[in-house]
């Protein structure tokens, strides 16, 4: 698994955050959706909001995180059919 730690300052905290790449392509029944960075995370829906939420769900249960555990999802760029969104969260 690859992830890029930030260190992002708050007065006298310092949190490292995890970033990770979320690729969501546009296909003709649907939008599939991946985290390259982790074999085997990937789902289809068929809206690009459900397998976003498709995809979160999944990944907190790759990364043995709580379902409680808050993540920013954060449009990077779009080249049609492809959408790649950067998931960033406290690691």
């Amino acid at each position: 698994m690859f992830y890029f730690p930030r260190v992002e300052e708050r007065g006298d905290l310092r949190e490292k955050k995890l970033v990770l790449n979320l690729h969501v392509i546009q296909t003709d029944d649907g939008f599939t959706a991946e985290v390259p960075s982790i074999k085997g995370c990937e789902s289809w829906a068929h809206t690009e909001d459900e397998v976003i939420d498709k995809i979160v769900t999944l990944l907190k249960f790759y990364l043995q995180s709580p379902s409680d555990k808050k993540m920013i999802i954060d449009r990077a760029r779009r080249e049609h059919p492809l959408t790649v969104y950067k998931i960033i969260f406290d690691k």
